[in-house]
């Protein structure tokens, strides 16, 4: 088979994603080389992306040279990734998943802490994810809530650097998977702060119709991380939110620690009412839970916190 171009965004998290990729086709002797392209999002990073119209701001032109033919398969934080995906495109594989949960990053000095509830009153805590922002106002309304964007490492030497922060959240996975796991300060109970649908997954996609492509990348899907984020998307997509409203999902274990169950929130951009409902997950038909807690959400008056 010819050398498989896996397009990916140029940060250093994006980059190891799809190095791990290309290691891991290589194991089953498929060669690969990266295309690093700049996305939307790259390119406005002095803006807060809920200012940026429509979706996609972190996949549009990774998918446009996936359909162009420039490169064989895009690697995305599935987390990024529209629920609605291009005609012609395809999500080929999801491998295995890594810690979907948020992690609290302190200032140097600041040490360990338990969590979010142990802040100090009025601290300055850095995020730019309305759904971080909504959960972060709804257990902690005392709490000053300071814009964060850039890079993984950008943003953690912002925290531990003191002068405007005293605190952040970030996703554990791409911590662990840059080797900053040090500066993680508290690990987030997923039911306390939820996290996006998706998070610490990574989506393949490819041409609907390349065959070849799909079948190179059958050895990287993992079965029950794909279940998983299958359930958490389906339920964005049925509440008609994309990745930068403040909907949150997470895939835990079931009853009695049989099975997967999947959790959905939905919190007012202001903090002042949340709802949260969860459903079992069916391994032969996933998409059915998200279906099914998003009409608990709905049913509990989602739609009207979705279009505050």
């Amino acid at each position: 088979m010819k050398s498989l171009k896996l397009g990916t965004r140029g940060s250093a998290l994006a980059r190891w994603q799809a190095d791990w990729v290309k290691a891991r086709l290589a194991e089953h002797g498929v060669a690969a080389e990266l295309v690093v392209i700049k996305t939307r999002g790259d390119a406005e990073v002095d803006r807060p992306l809920q200012q940026l119209e429509g979706k996609g701001f972190f996949t549009k032109e990774i998918e446009d040279a996936l359909l162009a033919g420039r490169i064989d398969v895009a690697v995305h934080s599935l987390k990024d990734l529209p629920t609605e995906l291009p005609t012609g495109l395809a999500l080929a594989a999801v491998p295995e998943r890594a810690d979907a949960a948020e992690a609290l990053v302190v200032g140097d000095g600041a040490g360990k802490t338990a969590g979010i509830l142990l802040l100090k009153a009025g601290a300055r805590l850095g995020t730019s994810s309305v759904r971080r922002v909504a959960q972060v106002k709804h257990l902690r309304p005392d709490l000053e809530v300071v814009p964060l964007r850039g890079n993984v490492p950008t943003r953690v030497k912002k925290v531990k650097d003191g002068d405007q922060l005293d605190a952040a959240l970030l996703a554990m996975a791409g911590l662990a998977r840059l080797g900053l796991g040090d500066a993680v300060a508290a690990r987030l109970d997923p039911l306390e702060v939820m996290p996006a649908p998706g998070q610490g997954a990574l989506g393949l996609e490819i041409r609907a119709d390349d065959r070849a492509t799909r079948q190179a990348l059958q050895p990287l899907e993992h079965p029950e991380s794909a279940q998983a984020v299958a359930a958490e998307r389906a339920l964005l997509a049925e509440l008609d939110s994309g990745c930068q409203a403040a909907v949150s999902a997470y895939t835990g274990k079931g009853e009695g620690g049989r099975g997967m169950r999947l959790y959905g929130r939905v919190t007012a951009p202001d903090g002042a009412i949340q709802l949260t409902a969860s459903g079992a997950i069916d391994p032969a038909h996933p998409a059915d839970a998200g279906l099914n807690v998003a009409r608990l959400l709905q049913a509990q008056g989602a739609a009207s916190l979705l279009a505050r």
